[in-house]
């Protein structure tokens, strides 16, 4: 068997046992990538150098029969939106294209101090806006299952890096269901924490009260492996909880007699493709079987997710982006006559059109004119949204639902933003409640491509959720499946 098709649990093993070396497992998902990266379009940044200086630093420590981290010498890629000392760090946008951080983000800090080992920086739809990571500046990063087809976004080069073996494991962030989704599409598991579980500082801000990191892996006990990592409080983020991080390896059960399961009404009808509902329908099937039960819910406000989440988001977005102005850092025209032809010339050059869509439309929905009518009716469905689920989680554990409306569609397909922005339509409550979440796959259509299954999970509960996806995937053999290159 190839390194690289190794999960970290098996890679750590192996490590643990000196039956394979750190460089030998960096140098076998180096050489991947270089043998596909051109056609897979993953990475923005490769740090092979560094990732084999680090894999030597790790041997030694094994050789000293120090004990290791079950991160230690495990090849990651890492979102183009985090921050890392010292490598660029460009949200795939030209705004920021030779922008180098000064720090690191917290997550990668709590990964370095484990030994994780990184590899690059993945490929992205600029500033996380969009769902194919057909938005980023510099390339469109394709689908391992099929190469004609997008990755999801706008983590799509986390997924299609550890899909296509260039990484045991990723990062990325997910303010609207940019983990679950990618995940969703290349066959892979995905987890958005709950809001405040996975500190936030040195993420590049898109919507910061939506905004997670969280992992994309290849299986569910190498989800627990990077959460029981990156979890926790932490004093440069506000936001974070203080509550202290389990060990969510011990999750890990495959026994779901007695969960309640909630089943939204209405979620399973209109504008859900048939081979999706058909793999959903199993899955439902598959969980009555292991003993759990199904009660169908209530979520009366789900149908205003979308709109409510886009003038939130937006009207955020359009706040953390004014900070790039072409004075203090990243891209700078060239040729103006004063400081507002300055602004104006920087901003337009440097930002693409889905940037420049959701900052107009943010602008609009916070004006002085329409506040009220928008922004401020959208924070009190939000509020609605929140209580839904809160009533629901009083009658069930875990909450089943579709990750996505469809398979991985074609590059270049979804041409209107409306079109692209209901990609999102199971993820995006979801944000807007502050829940956890995790895509599983749960089958393959017609054409041979994933599947996804979400569950989502009352407030800090990601226990449940792991639990009742661990049980999926012990009963079922999809997460096993993979693309051929």
């Amino acid at each position: 068997m190839e390194l690289y098709k190794l999960t970290i649990h098996e890679a750590n093993k192996l490590l643990s046992n000196r039956e394979i070396s750190a460089k030998q497992l960096a140098e076998s998902v180096l050489k991947r990538i270089e043998e596909i990266e051109g056609k897979v379009n993953a990475f923005n940044t490769i740090t092979a150098e560094e990732a084999l200086k680090n894999a030597d630093a790790i041997d030694k420590l094994i050789q000293q029969g120090e004990e290791i981290s079950p991160l230690a010498g495990i090849p990651m890629g890492v979102k183009d939106n985090i921050c890392t000392s010292g490598i660029k760090t460009t949200c795939s946008s030209k705004m920021l294209e030779n922008f180098v951080p000064p720090y690191d983000a917290t997550v990668i800090e709590r990964l370095n101090t484990h030994n994780a080992i990184l590899v690059g920086k993945l490929n992205m739809d600029e500033f996380a806006m969009g769902s194919s990571t057909e938005n980023s500046a510099f390339k469109n990063t394709r689908n391992p299952w099929s190469l004609e087809r997008v990755p999801g976004g706008s983590s799509g080069g986390s997924a299609a890096s550890v899909i296509a073996g260039q990484a045991l494991f990723s990062l990325g962030s997910d303010t609207g269901g940019s983990i679950r989704q990618p995940a969703a599409f290349c066959g892979l598991v995905g987890l958005k924490p709950t809001y405040g579980r996975v500190s936030r500082y040195g993420l590049v801000a898109l919507a910061s009260s939506f905004d997670v990191v969280g992992p994309i892996t290849k299986d569910v006990t190498d989800c627990a492996i990077v959460l029981n990592v990156i979890a926790g409080r932490d004093v440069k983020d506000v936001t974070t909880a203080d509550k202290p991080v389990d060990d969510y390896r011990t999750a890990l059960k495959d026994d779901v007699k007695g969960m309640k399961i909630g089943i939204p009404k209405g979620f399973l009808d209109k504008g859900l493709d048939s081979e999706v509902r058909t793999s959903i329908h199993q899955a439902i099937k598959l969980y009555e079987k292991l003993g759990a039960e199904l009660i169908e819910i209530d979520l009366p406000h789900a149908e205003y997710a979308l709109p409510v989440y886009y003038i939130i988001a937006c009207a955020e977005a359009s706040s953390s982006l004014a900070r790039y102005d072409g004075i203090r850092y990243g891209y700078r025209a060239d040729d103006y006559d004063d400081l507002e032809e300055l602004y104006k010339k920087t901003r337009s050059q440097a930002f693409g059109s889905e940037v420049k869509r959701r900052i107009m439309l943010g602008n609009f929905v916070i004006g002085a004119d329409y506040y009220e009518d928008y922004y401020l009716k959208a924070l009190k469905v939000r509020t609605l949204i929140r209580e839904d689920y809160a009533k629901a989680f009083e009658k069930v554990d875990v909450i089943l639902s579709p990750t996505t409306p469809t398979s991985a569609f074609k590059i270049g397909e979804k041409r209107e933003p409306m079109d692209m922005y209901l990609s999102d339509i199971y993820t995006v409550p979801v944000n807007i409640a502050g829940l956890p979440a995790i895509s599983i796959p749960c089958g393959f259509d017609a054409n041979g491509l994933p599947i996804g299954l979400q569950l989502i999970g009352d407030l800090f509960e990601e226990k449940k959720l792991l639990q009742a996806a661990y049980t999926f995937e012990q009963n079922t053999d999809y997460h096993k499946k993979e693309p051929i290159l």
